[in-house]
């Protein structure tokens, strides 16, 4: 790892107590029962704490997704050619995906991110090159990248959080793309938590079950050739990772360090944070799972992280889709607690029950 990254990790700061006491605090003043409104509550405790500021609006909201391609495609692991990334960035930038629908309805602006698509992309005002590789290596019979090409990873990812934050941002949400992404995030989620291979791999874009257990099988034979170390995520990176994964996982220690809440999508999104918080385990906090994906390994690594998921709507496309309704609903959780009247304000008598 390089001496620039291994400093900037250890800069990550515990969240703001102070903050945090004061939101839960006038929670229990709001003009409602205590606890009545659940995760909305603690998701605005923890907001608070990471932002030190409890009632500040998020005002600036952006979702990064991250595209690269993957060596491991030529094994047969994908319903989906290779030539659907490059062809789902341009969707991405003309406004036509799901991401761009959705991040439009919860005012968020989309930043797109070629970290490693295996394609030649036309240039774009819109598109921020940071390719690092045309693809990964086939981890099924050697390391994915080299650990200078993880680290480069990584810093792309810091780069490009820290260059939205310099424009105004108070809240990030990470997204992905690239066909055959999910054998690679399998493969970590085995590797940084011990679940087998058989357990936490599901369909991806929609292979039958068949195809599902030669994925299986890659998987095994990617972990045995590689023998990545899980108590090393650069380690697990480079061996069966990805470039999108590390640029992602950059992203998350990157928002970590400047106090900025990141609200993670999917299967993808949580192999990226099980890298993030095995080089910095203090950013697990400032972490919002968005959602339970259909992938059975996403489960697994929110397990692993001690993350609870906001919603779970049966959601596998990727692409910062949960992200952006997590933001919405991060958005409503400070609403709630600004604007919402307190007792004493609204003139409304508390509970005082009566004890036998």
């Amino acid at each position: 790892m390089r001496k620039e990254l291994a400093s900037f990790l250890k800069e990550i700061r515990p969240l703001d107590q102070k903050a945090m006491q004061f939101a839960r605090a006038r929670q229990d003043q709001l003009t409602k029962p205590q606890g009545s409104l659940g995760r909305l509550e603690e998701l605005s405790i923890q907001l608070a704490g990471i932002r030190g500021d409890a009632l500040a609006p998020l005002k600036n909201k952006v979702v990064i997704t991250m595209a690269g391609d993957h060596g491991v495609v030529a094994t047969g692991v994908s319903a989906y050619p290779q030539d659907v990334t490059p062809q789902m960035v341009y969707n991405f930038l003309r406004g036509g995906a799901g991401i761009n629908v959705m991040a439009r309805q919860v005012g968020a602006r989309v930043v797109v991110v070629d970290m490693g698509v295996a394609a030649s992309l036309e240039p774009h005002p819109q598109l921020v090159s940071r390719k690092v590789a045309a693809g990964t290596s086939n981890l099924a019979v050697g390391p994915a990248m080299s650990s200078e090409q993880a680290d480069q990873a990584i810093l792309a990812g810091i780069e490009v959080v820290e260059s939205e934050i310099k424009r105004g941002l108070d809240i990030v949400g990470t997204g992905d793309m690239g066909i055959g992404n999910t054998t690679p995030s399998s493969a970590i989620c085995a590797a940084i938590t011990g679940q087998p291979v058989a357990t936490i791999t599901g369909k991806g874009t929609g292979i039958n079950p068949r195809q599902r257990a030669h994925k299986v099988k890659v998987i095994e034979q990617a972990l045995e050739v590689n023998c990545p170390n899980p108590g090393d995520a650069l380690d697990v990176l480079a061996k069966v990772g990805g470039f999108e994964i590390g640029g992602l996982a950059g992203v998350i220690v990157g928002a970590a360090h400047n106090r900025v809440p990141v609200v993670i999508d999917g299967f993808i999104s949580g192999a990226a944070a099980l890298i993030a918080c095995g080089l910095a385990p203090q950013a697990r906090d400032y972490i919002v799972a968005s959602h339970m994906s259909v992938e059975p390994g996403h489960k697994a690594m929110l397990r692993f992280l001690g993350l609870k998921p906001l919603l779970d709507l049966n959601l596998r496309l990727g692409e910062g889709t949960g992200a952006a309704l997590g933001i919405f609903l991060a958005d409503t959780a400070v609403h709630v607690l600004a604007e919402m009247a307190t007792f004493a304000e609204a003139g409304v008598s508390e509970a005082n029950p009566k004890l036998d």
